[in-house]
């Protein structure tokens, strides 16, 4: 029996089915029948196929529920025998017709067909796209082309072979194809078909043209194909069509060819309105130049953002780029050798650890100055800036920045802008920023500027980068060897057995976490210091409770050790003040203190925290160090806890060192709070986090190829015996713990990301009651699986110069979930739902812009205008990492299988992405709805595997796929889907596609 895969011979058993139809012979249901004519005709048809044993293709039949099979009688089921009524009608009827002008056609008489005469239906296609298909790609001009007098033409123009089709609202468009012969000689027009399957199209002509019932086609003939689209589903369906011509019925006569592409795009007024705005032009942005030489005049700081005690002791250097970077960037880009490039592609160890990480920095520093451009003033989406006089203060000038509220660029209380007047090239204004709005900027600049400056003035402004935050992780990465911290970042197993009897017996602030063995072992350990001098690490997949872990662990050691000092830190802002209130719930406010950088808006510091932080007014303290080192406990940023390393605190004061949120930061960002401030041998260092969720993002292509994507958390556990299960598959608990039960989703929600992520080991333990909420709505495929995967057939699009993808089809679905979502307010036991209560989740800036677009039209319908759609948020999946909803529904954008490798490159999108599919399919409480391509999703492994878990289990609506072969498909898709084209830019793919938030956390 030739091995064949069961999806294989299941397609294979269709095409038989097919062909008992072509002959006429579908009525038969006699197994043995049925086996002589799939071994004596239809396995003879093709002697260089190598066709499976029919008892082999009746069992995949079976099992894929294509046949029912009761002893020796076997009936194809009524889908089998829709699926082959639907698009080809004119090749099922086998009536003899009489030829157009009256010539005999051959086949005239014919009531059935043999099996040497039925060379039509899917063999046929498959046999005709195959041929096409090696051509068309570089003899397309052939193709398309009108040939030997016949002429293929609509009343809609074709252009380049193709026609693009847009249906509005109706759901159904109706073409006429005329088939013409212009030439001197008499044409056979022989067959004709689409290429692949397309349920939504069919194809009707009066005679019924096959290879059976050839047409006569004399000379100024012509004749009528009616193609005829209607479709359930918005979408993009490409359908080719291909016509076969013969100058003669000799069997030995050649073919010729004429093939037709027609685009059908059905889409609601919504997706008009969306559509691109004018065609996409990508434009370039040029690589680094030497700066002119120009004259800088500084500006005015603001005053009084801060009062610093703290002294300056230890020196931040200024970690210029050096000029052997841009060598080694040609070195990189055209793989020649580099002294710099062998550290890089040599394995990350103590030796090479802080001259690795400068050079990873100063490459990204380089990406970074480049991206940054993309908001300079002018840009393709506006022309020069004018600014206005401040009205509160006359010494101000005010800069609109559309994007600034979104950190796109990040602007921050003290930063400075370049402006110069438009024609006055040699001399550049450095404006400080003094306060921060919502689409503008306060500047102050030197006199100078602000004497001469009148309404309506045009300037050209420059943005530049924010150097201290690379400048503090270089510091890192050299102290990291002069403080010895290889234990900490290299560690080893030590020497010495640790007995769970040294545990300590805790009675546990947060009563809850007592009954959650995981949690309780965690802390337990954290506070007996087991893991020194390596450190300890906190495994929490989503919903787990990762960050009350931290907190009940820092609790526990400020009430049980005297002698402590608790550092706390993490990445953001936001992470640090949820830590920080969780911490007060239990902890005298005066042992605790929350500091702030000076950048940070003091309108967004919670009422909360204002007394134990460094808030006074609108200006921070830096108190001085001793009375720093009098706190029990410590809560900043990453960054901000350079300060300590400025201002000397010695390295023996920090007893712990918490860093929350982990996984979200680069290395030498995680470094920061050690190199300097911790004794790697007495001191315990605890990192929580999840390495299976999206690391830090980088621009720099090199960077991200040379692991510095990867964060300390993850390339602990990746590569360091301690952190790694044993032979019985389980983890030292001395070492590390990982969080197992889920507080936050459906266990349907949960079900796939816990079997390919976390070996099947996580618990649903969300409240019942809420997790359950959406199980009887009654838009669900299946009542009580609150997982929908909704197939849809878009189109990547993008617009003007915006090279970032957008996907109008997904969008209108979208649209029309979040109505029903807002309309069932409660009804048939679905509970109340808020738009705050809604995520939706996008890979690509352009499609969260289409999305807000669509929310703000929903906004103004009358039944949502007291909705508050502003409160739904729209982001990427970055935005949403940590963050949970009670409803998620998530965008894949993807159509075209061209630019996925682009995105498994570039760690963009969600197809090759496994982080980005668990975040965005992790946040989700009660209701999660994915809707995308199952065609190309289905190439990665991962979403195959969603969407066969959402198929098996009730939950797939939307496209669906007939049995065809996929390969063709894939190749026909590439035929449509032009690339547009492409520039050399040196602006990173992440910038161009993700444009992700510029970092503001200081």
């Amino acid at each position: 029996m030739v091995n064949v895969k069961l999806s294989i011979r299941c397609q294979i058993g269709l095409e038989f089915f097919e062909f008992l139809k072509e002959t006429n012979r579908v009525s038969i249901t006699d197994r043995i029948q049925l086996r002589d004519i799939y071994n004596n005709e239809f396995r003879m048809r093709n002697p260089e196929a190598k066709d499976p044993n029919f008892g082999s293709v009746l069992y995949a039949l079976k099992v894929s529920n294509k046949i029912t099979r009761r002893r020796d009688t076997i009936r194809f089921n009524s889908k089998v025998k829709a699926l082959y009524v639907d698009q080809w009608q004119w090749q099922r009827d086998r009536k003899p017709t009489p030829a157009q002008n009256g010539a005999a056609s051959p086949g005239m008489g014919q009531t059935g067909a043999s099996a040497d005469e039925a060379e039509t239906g899917v063999r046929y296609r498959r046999k005709t796209a195959s041929l096409l298909m090696n051509k068309l790609k570089s003899e397309r001009t052939h193709f398309i082309s009108d040939k030997n007098g016949i002429s293929i033409t609509s009343e809609r123009s074709f252009e380049n072979g193709k026609l693009h089709l847009r249906v509005e609202e109706t759901f159904e468009s109706e073409i006429t194809l005329h088939v013409k012969n212009t030439g001197t000689e008499t044409v056979y027009f022989t067959y004709y078909t689409p290429l692949h399957w397309l349920k939504c199209l069919s194809l009707v002509d009066d005679q019924k043209v096959t290879k059976q019932n050839p047409l006569t086609l004399k000379p100024g003939d012509s004749y009528k194909i009616q193609a005829v689209f209607r479709f359930s589903l918005v979408g993009f369906y490409p359908a080719t069509l291909a016509f076969e011509f013969k100058p003669d019925l000799q069997p030995s006569s050649a073919a010729f060819y004429i093939v037709r592409f027609i685009e059908a795009e059905c889409v609601t007024s919504l997706g008009l309105e969306l559509a691109p705005t004018a065609p996409y032009k990508p434009r370039s942005i040029p690589a680094w130049t030497p700066e002119v030489d120009c004259m800088t005049v500084e500006g005015v700081p603001p005053e009084g953002l801060a009062l610093i005690h703290l002294k300056y002791v230890v020196k931040l250097k200024e970690y210029r780029v050096p000029s052997y970077i841009r060598n080694l960037l040609t070195s990189l880009k055209y793989s020649s050798f580099n002294a710099k490039r062998a550290i890089l592609e040599s394995p990350l160890n103590w030796e090479n650890y802080t001259e690795r990480f400068q050079v990873l920095l100063y490459l990204e520093e380089l990406q970074m100055e480049v991206d940054i451009k993309r908001y300079n003033i002018p840009n393709t989406d506006r022309g020069h800036a004018t600014m206005t006089k401040d009205k509160t203060n006359k010494k101000l000038l005010v800069l609109e920045v559309p994007g600034v509220a979104e950190n796109r660029p990040s602007v921050l209380r003290g930063d400075k802008l370049l402006v110069y007047p438009v024609g006055e090239p040699g001399v550049k204004y450095c404006g400080y920023v003094h306060s921060v709005h919502l689409d503008s900027v306060k500047l102050g600049f030197s006199s100078q500027l602000v004497s001469r400056f009148v309404e309506g003035m045009k300037f050209s402004v420059e943005f530049t980068i924010t150097r201290l935050t690379l400048r503090l992780q270089h510091r890192a990465a050299e102290l990291a060897s002069s403080y010895r911290l290889e234990s900490v970042l290299f560690p080893a197993e030590p020497n010495m057995s640790f007995q769970p009897k040294d545990l300590p017996n805790l009675r546990l602030f947060d009563r809850q976490l007592e009954k959650n063995p995981e949690q309780y072992q965690a802390v337990q350990h954290i506070v007996a210091g087991s893991s020194k001098p390596a450190p300890y690490l906190i495994f929490g997949p989503p919903g787990t409770g990762k960050t009350v872990t931290v907190v009940e662990a820092i609790k526990q050691i400020e009430k049980t050790q005297a002698n402590c000092y608790i550092l706390a830190c993490t990445p953001t802002n936001s992470a640090a003040d949820l830590l920080c209130k969780r911490i007060l719930e239990h902890v005298d406010k005066r042992k605790v203190y929350r500091m702030y950088a000076s950048s940070w808006d003091p309108k967004l510091v919670p009422d909360e925290l204002m007394e134990c932080s460094n808030l006074v007014g609108e200006c921070y303290i830096f108190p001085a160090k001793e009375e720093l080192m009098t706190y029990k406990i410590m809560v900043t940023t990453l960054f901000t806890a350079g300060r300590f390393v400025s201002g000397d605190i010695p390295a023996e004061h920090f007893t712990h060192v918490f860093i929350d949120e982990a996984g979200h930061a680069v290395e030498t960002e995680c470094i920061i709070p050690l190199a300097g401030l911790l004794d790697a041998t007495a001191g315990q260092v605890v990192l929580a986090g999840d390495p299976k969720q999206l690391g830090p993002i980088l621009r720099s292509p090199y960077a991200l190829k040379y692991g510095m994507g990867v964060s300390l958390l993850e390339r602990l556990m990746n590569n360091f015996s301690v952190y790694q299960k044993n032979a019985d598959g389980v983890f030292s608990k001395r070492f590390v713990t990982k969080l197992l039960r889920n507080y936050r989703s459906h266990p349907a929600i949960l079900k796939i990301p816990n079997e390919l992520f976390y070996d099947g080991e996580l618990q649903a333990c969300a409240d019942e009651y809420a997790r359950n909420f959406y199980c009887n709505w009654e838009e669900l495929p299946k009542k009580n699986f609150p997982v929908i995967f909704h197939g849809v057939t878009g189109i990547d699009k993008r617009e003007a110069s915006s090279p970032s993808f957008f996907n109008v089809a997904e969008v209108e679905v979208l649209m029309d979930y979040v109505r029903k979502l807002l309309q069932a307010q409660g009804k048939k036991g679905v509970a109340k739902i808020a738009p705050r209560d809604i995520g939706i989740i996008a890979p690509y800036r352009k499609q969260v812009q289409k999305i807000r677009k669509a929310l703000e039209k929903i906004g103004l319908e009358k039944e949502f205008q007291f909705m508050s759609m502003e409160n739904l948020k729209v982001g990427s999946v970055e935005e949403f990492q940590g963050q949970e909803r009670r409803v998620i529904l998530v965008s894949t954008v993807r159509s075209s299988p061209d630019y996925t490798e682009m995105d498994k490159k570039f760690n963009l999108g969600f197809v090759k992405n496994e982080k980005r599919f668990n975040v965005a399919v992790t946040r989700a409480k009660a209701l999660l709805i994915v809707v995308g391509n199952p065609r190309i999703l289905e190439t990665d492994s991962t979403w195959a595997r969603f969407i066969q878990y959402c198929r098996d289990e009730g939950g797939y609506t939307g496209f669906t796929r007939a049995e065809e072969d996929v390969d063709v498909f894939a190749r026909l898709q590439a035929l449509y889907i032009s690339i547009e084209p492409t520039v050399e830019t040196a602006e990173s793919v992440i910038q161009q596609q993700l444009d992700p938030e510029w970092r503001n956390d200081m």
